[in-house]
């Protein structure tokens, strides 16, 4: 029986390097070119563009396991399977194999290699509606394989049906696998409505695109897209139905219940808040992100200060975070970016609790005053506890929900554009998910990204290095490392080296070859981002420089052919993100 995550990953690999996957490491937590989403929250989200066509530097057949982020769901963590950080185990076929491939060896996997029984087994597939046919092919490789038809469920669009991510693009119906849990023998007739019934894994299919029009129309190349939880699955192999008692969690619970006093046991909810928040605080910090009131900082602020205020509840009196960040930092070793940057997380960890604790009592204080002024809080009292107390607008919603009151959140979002022009990112939407927008504006935003990154090194010296980048259709954000502010004759020049090279009218050149190689050229590469062993890289050609380039960035795409179709680049705002970090954003007209 397999008992440790690292043995999980392991034979997972391994079984489908047997079937000639490829390997690739784990992206990061923070998507580099996608405005739509402040994390990556699936396997598929760094691939994108190969779902798409793009050749992948590996080939056609990939395996992984990738870090994720999903909070569009925070308020079911504290039940037995829900996590905000995970790891996906995923294989992909890039218009290679296909669903009798993608079928048999997922059974194969589950059944020879982890040792599931397959009476225990049962599988979902898409029951097809007006737009799509039912999905009779993989039903008939289930049945090929020992599935009687009891155990084969045709479920809606709802339940069996991937994509698109916005509104339009690739998508298909999926088929997911199904482990009976309860103690009893599993019935013959599979009920996916039954919870002893736990998901496992899942395999897309994805072999439509949905058109703009609301069009379903075959895909030239078919893909197969597959995601199994690390944390689920290996709860399932020990018999186990909270995912919270694996070895996963059991250290980081048994810290919080030595810190507490308590014990798990009647103490459920708010320990597995606390583990699991503060486990994906820490690997946000190892992002080098810091707890803000934007974006990713502000989702790493609201899981850090909703950590807190569970252990105050537990009684836990004193500092406590860093304690048991010390226990997930060493059950994580083959993710070296938190040892690696081990201190920052314990000094940005500590310093957030710090200020969150002291306002934290009195915030209480004054909630229990609002709340008694009617059935709703007020947007006006809810902005006031986010001002000066520092509660996140969902810990007010969570306050106001426990006391069966609702928040005013037009007025709270009112009162924020007030004080901070933030409409595009108030605290309603910090929280939904979605995919990378390809579209023509963010694709020239996407190469100008490249050349501002080569202009910063020319006029401020070539120690500066990309520590992030988001792009929109509306403009381009970049973050690199430098200690002070720009004089405004600096941003001049970065602004007009960007534009000559624009209205050179420079061709862009894509090409493959090995990390090493890539390296010893001299292609730019994001700050502490992972690479396979062969990348693709962008080439801005230029015959003005001495190595007959301007610009060589190891990258995924997508850019455009010429510089020329860029249009005329302007820096828009230069500020401080971070210690010795600073941002430009920028758009094109």
């Amino acid at each position: 029986m397999i008992k440790s995550r690292e043995e999980l990953i392991n034979k997972y690999i391994e079984f489908f390097k047997s079937k000639k996957h490829r390997q690739i490491p784990s992206a990061s937590l923070i998507p580099t070119n996608d405005p739509t989403v402040l994390f990556t929250t699936a396997g598929m989200h760094p691939l994108v563009p190969y779902l798409t066509g793009q050749k992948h530097p590996l080939g056609k057949r990939i395996v992984d396991v990738q870090k994720c982020v999903r909070t569009v769901d925070i308020e079911k963590v504290g039940n037995e399977t829900h996590h905000t950080f995970f790891e996906m185990l995923g294989n992909w076929s890039f218009g290679d194999y296909w669903k009798e491939e993608a079928i048999k060896w997922s059974f194969e996997f589950l059944t020879k290699v982890l040792g599931l029984e397959k009476k225990n087994l049962a599988v979902s597939c898409f029951a097809g509606d007006g737009e799509v046919g039912k999905d009779e092919e993989s039903a008939s490789v289930w049945k090929a394989v020992g599935f009687s038809e009891k155990r084969i469920a045709f479920l809606g669009r709802e339940n069996n049906w991937w994509g698109p991510a916005g509104e339009s693009g690739p998508s298909g119906p999926d088929t997911e696998m199904f482990y009976w849990v309860g103690e009893e023998p599993a019935p013959e007739e599979f009920d996916s409505e039954n919870k002893n019934w736990v998901e496992i894994w899942n395999d897309v299919f994805m072999e439509y695109e949905k058109t703009k029009d609301g069009k379903y129309v075959p895909l030239v190349q078919k893909n197969v897209d597959t995601g199994m939880g690390v944390e689920r699955t290996l709860a399932v192999l020990n018999g186990l139905s909270d995912n919270y008692q694996t070895e996963i969690f059991a250290p980081v619970v048994r810290k919080i219940e030595e810190i507490s006093g308590k014990s798990y046991a009647g103490s459920e909810k708010e320990m597995r808040i606390i583990a699991d928040h503060l486990r994906a605080a820490t690997f946000i910090l190892g992002e080098e992100v810091n707890p803000s009131n934007l974006g990713q900082g502000y989702v790493l602020r609201r899981l850090i200060r909703r950590a807190v205020r569970y252990g105050k509840m537990l009684g836990i009196k004193e500092k406590f975070t860093k304690r048991i960040v010390e226990v997930i930092v060493s059950n994580y070793p083959d993710y070296s970016e938190l040892e690696k940057n081990k201190e920052f997380i314990f000094v940005e960890l500590d310093a957030e609790e710090e200020r969150f604790a002291t306002s934290l009592e009195n915030g209480l204080r004054k909630f229990e005053e609002v709340a008694k002024t009617g059935e709703e809080i007020r947007g006006k009292d809810a902005f006031l506890l986010f001002q000066s107390y520092g509660f996140p607008i969902e810990m007010t919603q969570e306050l106001a929900k426990e006391k069966g009151k609702v928040v005013d959140i037009d007025g709270f979002n009112s009162e924020l554009r007030k004080h901070q022009e933030l409409s595009r990112t108030s605290s309603a939407g910090m929280f939904k998910s979605g995919l990378a927008d390809d579209s023509e504006r963010t694709t020239r935003l996407h190469t100008a990204t490249h050349l501002l990154n080569e202009a910063l090194r020319s006029v401020l010296g070539g120690e500066v290095k990309q520590k992030g980048s988001n792009i929109n259709p509306e403009r381009l954000r970049f973050d690199f490392n430098f200690p002070r502010k720009l004089t405004e004759e600096e941003l001049k020049k970065v602004e007009e080296l960007v534009n000559s090279k624009i209205s050179a009218g420079l061709d862009v050149e894509r090409e493959e070859m090995t990390l090493q190689e890539a390296v010893d050229l001299g292609a730019q590469a994001e700050f502490g981002a992972k690479y396979p062993d062969i990348v693709s890289i962008y080439t801005v050609l230029d015959s003005s420089e001495k190595k007959k380039w301007f610009s060589i960035e190891i990258c995924t795409g997508p850019h455009v052919k010429n510089t020329g179709e860029i249009g005329h680049f302007r820096i828009l705002k230069e500020e401080s993100v971070a210690a010795g970090v600073r941002r430009i954003k920028a758009t094109v007209d």
